[in-house]
């Protein structure tokens, strides 16, 4: 799930970039909401200028041109899917606040390693099989019924249900949407792509995956944005060693988006995951001058969201999904890496 500069993420696995965000802070309270223009901006540390300039135009919702598809709209909810007694749940579970970016990296020892294996594993599978469902007519919603059954009838939690309140068992971010959308009754469309964000908590430990997917026909234009998203995630792990500075995460991604001239979205970041959903680091996608260095055994994710058009988000109501501006879309993609000797290895692959 995207952390919040993201919510999480994917659901909240985007989740916010101030390197001085610690798990006192709920993620929420990172941002600044304006029911009247929708419009969500950043509450951030001064040490972090170079972000909090960044500054969110005002231009109309409707001059988005060649729309071929409908703005989305949200549709209706489902009762919440029921988790069996035995399976562990993660410690936020019970509670409506989001617990923020845990203090401190995810370094694990052999055993911690193994599990998150374990995990990302499963997370991959999981996603896997999710796109397996994809076609016109489906609902999110079935698709999150699907998901949640076959994370359950592995021993795992859903990591999504439950955090901050979420709703559902699975982020499905349609089109135009960033990031954390909300399974619900819409029914997907020919032409459609979707993000669909899995994280999974397997014997204490959290493996987070997603990926952009086609349903039916996609025109070429769409395409083209999905490959880039891919290709971005793709090049920054390939930097990934131990001792590399964070930073160069953000540049390899803003360097090959700029190529093919796509908007970074800079307010959902990567993060720690393991043992907590969120933790240190933040790894900000966009280039930056944040410190850090990435260390051997430590594990986080990467997963950058790129945009046709404005890369200024809108968040619904609802208060997790969060929309293109100008309506135009949005891809995204996402592992969960293990700093190793030799450089990074992919957890969340089949």
């Amino acid at each position: 799930m995207v952390g919040g500069l993201s919510l999480q993420p994917g659901i909240l696995s985007s989740f916010v970039g101030d390197g001085l965000i610690r798990s006192c802070r709920p993620l929420h309270s990172l941002f600044c909401y304006d029911p009247g223009c929708k419009h969500v901006s950043m509450q951030l540390s001064r040490t972090f200028s170079s972000i909090t300039n960044m500054l969110f135009n005002r231009r109309s919702l409707d001059e988005f041109p060649n729309r071929k598809h409908k703005r989305l709209q949200p549709g209706k909810l489902s009762p919440r899917r029921l988790v069996p007694e035995h399976i562990k749940r993660p410690p936020y579970v019970n509670s409506r606040q989001a617990p923020g970016i845990a203090s401190g990296p995810e370094v694990h020892n052999k055993e911690g390693i193994e599990r998150m294996r374990a995990s990302g594993k499963l997370a991959a599978q999981v996603l896997e099989f999710a796109g397996t469902l994809l076609k016109p007519g489906i609902t999110t919603d079935e698709i999150d019924e699907a998901v949640h059954q076959m994370i359950i009838d592995n021993g795992a939690y859903p990591s999504p249900l439950g955090y901050g309140g979420f709703p559902k068992s699975v982020c499905t971010s349609v089109n135009e949407c960033i990031c954390h959308g909300i399974p619900d009754s819409r029914p997907l469309e020919d032409g459609d792509i979707i993000n669909i964000d899995v994280t999974v908590y397997l014997n204490g430990y959290h493996g987070d995956t997603s990926a952009t997917f086609f349903c039916g026909e996609v025109d070429k234009e769409a395409k083209k944005l999905v490959q880039v998203t891919k290709e971005c995630l793709d090049k920054a792990i390939s930097i990934c060693a131990p001792g590399v500075e964070l930073k160069k995460i953000g540049r390899t991604i803003h360097d090959h988006a700029d190529k093919h001239r796509y908007g970074v979205v800079r307010q959902f970041v990567g993060h720690g995951v393991g043992r907590v959903f969120h933790a240190d680091p933040v790894v900000l996608h966009f280039r930056n001058n944040d410190g850090g260095r990435m260390r051997l055994n430590q594990t986080f994710t990467i997963e950058p969201m790129l945009t046709i058009g404005s890369i200024n988000p809108i968040m619904w109501d609802d208060n997790w999904t969060v929309v293109t501006e100008d309506g135009s879309l949005s891809a995204q993609f996402e592992h969960t890496i293990l700093i190793t000797e030799e450089g990074a290895e992919i957890l969340t692959q089949c």
